[in-house]
């Protein structure tokens, strides 16, 4: 089958829980289809790296991706219109061009478009069907619901308002959709009551990917992996620091924190032994290097790669609830889960004090990514949701 797949995010190198995704989904469609890839360059001020996509995709097209600029005339427009402001303002003619020459002059059978910016672009796809791939509403849910002061109320409700209602034009044109967790296919049918078949499609990863880094973990140090341009991974850092890296430095005094990712030039609460190494090529050595990995996450929709990748590569994982969500582990035995800052620092310190059950958490979450989460095993499914949709 000849399969037209729609990319926010270029895939390649996967350096973060989209690309991931993206990548792997496209290896799995390589195995049975044909598959040519339209993605933005999300890294303007780099080229796209072709190579790591010639054995998977018969054609890539690349189109320079424009950020969302609040304050541009387009988005400002949005606040008289239906559609969601940064969907007005990041829309952009070149991939909407380009996806009307790709169909014009081949036989596509079937458009995955991911995520909403993609699936955006709904009204170029013609009569070729259509599957949503990773649908999320979660994140403005929250927002709205958790917003305290009337001001933060009225906008994020106007947001999550807009955003539904565009999702239930968009949805319409789709003969299948797919989520990361049965979380979000609930807020998803309540929000908008799509007559859209829903299938969940949780986030996995590739254990082939993990099982070349060759590194040794050091004790007292930790790790969170997360760029700062994506809000609860912020939050989740002012939280730790400011409320349980304290408690875990008056017990521990040479414990060390590292922190991935573009911070954004956001501050952080002062504090010592905290190293920040900005976005990095490679995560992976960083992380198995580290005694143990946070994931003390408070707002957002999904599964959280991060904790699937810190199993697969035999780091234990400390979560918050919320972090952990999504995911049929069970705390106390495949991650250490708390709330409570007081809570989540006894964890902490428990960890990396005793190391009996570091290693007993971190082989029974290499067991359950095996058999839960390794695209081996969903794959196929997706496939059958693939199938499915082309055939109506």
């Amino acid at each position: 089958m000849q399969i037209l797949f729609l990319s926010r995010w270029f895939p390649y190198p996967p350096h973060n829980g989209s690309k991931l995704r993206i990548l792997n989904l496209l290896r799995a469609l390589a195995s049975r289809h044909e598959v040519t890839l339209i993605s933005f360059n999300d890294q303007p001020e780099k080229e796209a790296d072709l190579s790591g996509l010639a054995a998977i995709c018969r054609d890539v097209h690349v189109i320079p991706w424009r950020p969302y600029n609040p304050d541009s005339g387009r988005a400002r427009l949005g606040f008289f219109n239906t559609t969601p402001r940064f969907i007005m303002d990041t829309f952009s003619p070149e991939m909407k061009s380009c996806i009307e020459e790709v169909l014009a002059h081949g036989r596509t059978e079937l458009i995955i478009a991911s995520q909403i910016d993609m699936a955006a672009y709904f009204a170029t796809f013609g009569n070729v069907p259509a599957l949503f791939e990773e649908a999320e509403v979660g994140t403005l849910y929250e927002q709205f619901i958790h917003a305290r002061s009337l001001k933060n109320k009225a906008r994020y409700g106007l947001t999550w308002g807009k955003h539904r209602y565009f999702l239930q034009q968009v949805l319409a044109h789709f003969r299948a959709c797919t989520v990361v967790s049965a979380r979000e296919k609930e807020l998803l049918a309540t929000a908008v009551t799509p007559h859209t078949p829903i299938t969940i499609i949780p986030n996995c990863i590739d254990l082939a990917d993990y099982g070349d880094v060759h590194e040794t973990a050091v004790p007292h140090t930790l790790i969170f992996t997360g760029a700062f341009t994506y809000q609860p991974n912020y939050e989740a850092m002012v939280w730790f620091l400011e409320k349980v890296w304290p408690h875990v430095l008056a017990r521990i005094p040479d414990a060390q924190l590292t922190i991935t990712g573009n911070h954004a030039d956001l501050p952080l609460p002062t504090t010592h032994h905290v190293t920040l190494t900005g976005f990095v090529d490679d995560v992976r050595p960083y992380i198995v290097r580290a005694w143990a990995s946070l994931v003390p996450i408070w707002t957002g929709g999904g599964t959280r790669l991060k904790i699937l990748e810190a199993m697969a590569l035999g780091t234990p994982v400390i979560a918050t609830g919320k972090g952990a969500e999504g995911l049929d582990a069970v705390p106390g035995k495949h991650l250490l889960v708390a709330d409570a800052a007081e809570d989540y620092a006894t964890a902490v310190i428990q960890l990396l004090q005793n190391a009996t059950l570091r290693h007993t958490i971190s082989q029974n979450a290499a067991i359950f990514v095996a058999e839960r989460y390794n695209w081996s095993v969903v794959a196929p499914r997706f496939l059958e949701v693939v199938e499915r949709a082309a055939q109506g």
